[in-house]
């Protein structure tokens, strides 16, 4: 089952300010390193054209890390690059992430002219206190005023919120959904606070300092997110991704979701490619110096390589794609896997309301997405 669609994800590790919670490859910003490591992330992509064949390209997305903080030429000299290496499809996706602090007219313009069509903006709260607890460097004004001059500006435009942190309550939680909405912005991502190892919040729970809600009040934050934005139209099409239109979506995360292939550049980037009925997964090495000595390319000794197994593809291809509200196809599983999923396990879960079937098709019902982890564990025979 080779896959035709490809996305790229290019990810920026530099950050003006590392946020406690975050768990993802990050470090200081280095303005001094931005050439060089552009340069390493463009012969990365063309190694990667060798491994992967010509393929149609779905998306490019730049994630991080702060991809915002990229110079205008950096960012354009990586999309025309891939838009070279790949046939671009005719609704191609070019994302960014960015920080509302780095938001102003003249960026949103320039990033226009480079390409950049969806616009995914870090506000996580509108709420100056919060903002503080995360360690955001933005307050709520700038926040607000980020999201109100993209979705002037830029034909589409997502923001993710944080919430699940101690002390929210469901009044709090509403009013900062209300916020959102008043801008309209056609994607709204929210994310429940978790507490990821070697992040300065697991440190403070390591020393009895809670940062978190607890799991009842959590299900009532998660079932309130879900029927303010549904009442206004947004649909939840992925367990923390709401949009008003199917055009809304983000293309390049149900690339993810739906088990095609992305190839993944920059330090710690992981990427899936499949070809001759094999899939494997990989890790660019980590530190961005590293990198940038050689250590990027798909076929390069530093990169971490793995074929997986067909359980392993079918395990991935469960636990992603049930996130998604249309689900997993069974036929796909089965060719993936080579066996079936448990009858009996999916008639339980489905007579216990936690999942629905549909022909070909299974899905997580509202309630089954609460619990989606335990689901999909079953699901799979696993502890």
């Amino acid at each position: 089952m080779d896959n035709e669609l490809i996305g790229v994800y290019v990810h920026w590790p530099f950050c003006t300010r590392l946020c406690p919670y975050c768990d993802f490859n990050i470090y200081k910003n280095k303005p001094d390193l931005a050439f060089e490591l552009t340069q390493a992330i463009v012969d990365d992509l063309r190694t990667w054209r060798e491994a992967s064949g010509s393929r149609t390209l779905a998306s490019i997305h730049f994630g991080g890390g702060t991809p915002s903080l990229m110079s205008i030429d950096h960012l354009r000299a990586i999309i025309e690059e891939v838009q070279t290496l790949w046939d671009p499809n005719v609704d191609l996706e070019i994302a960014l992430e960015a920080n509302p602090d780095d938001i102003s007219r003249e960026k949103l313009s320039q990033w226009k002219s480079v390409g950049i069509e969806r616009l995914s903006i870090g506000a996580q709260s509108f709420d100056d206190d919060v903002l503080k607890f995360l360690g955001r460097n933005h307050n709520s004004k700038s926040a607000r005023r980020a999201l109100e001059m993209a979705v002037d500006m830029i034909p589409r435009v997502s923001t993710d919120l944080i919430y699940g942190w101690l002390g929210q309550t469901t009044d709090h939680w509403r009013r900062e959904l209300e916020q959102v909405l008043a801008i309209e912005p056609g994607h709204i991502s929210t994310y429940q606070l978790t507490i990821e190892d070697k992040t300065a919040f697991a440190r403070a729970e390591q020393r009895g300092d809670a940062r978190v809600v607890d799991t009842d009040k959590s299900a009532d934050l998660f079932d309130l997110v879900g029927n303010v934005l549904g009442e206004v139209g947004y649909d939840r099409y992925e367990v923390s991704n709401f949009a008003k239109t199917a055009k809304d979506q983000s293309r390049h995360n149900k690339l993810y979701w739906q088990g095609e292939d992305y190839v993944g550049v920059g330090p710690g980037a992981h990427g899936r490619l499949t070809g001759a009925g094999q899939r494997t997964a990989t890790i660019a090495t980590l530190k961005p110096q590293d990198y940038m000595e050689g250590g990027a390319s798909f076929t390069s000794p530093v990169t971490t390589r793995e074929l997986m197994s067909c359980e392993a593809r079918a395990e991935e291809y469960v636990l992603m794609g049930l996130r998604i509200s249309e689900g997993i196809s069974l036929s796909k599983f089965r060719a993936l896997s080579g066996c079936e999923l448990p009858e009996e396990v999916v008639d339980q879960l489905v007579r216990d309301g936690l999942l629905m079937q549909n022909g070909d098709k299974l899905m997580a019902t509202e309630q089954g997405r609460l619990v989606l982890d335990s689901v999909s564990h079953t699901l799979l025979n696993e502890p």
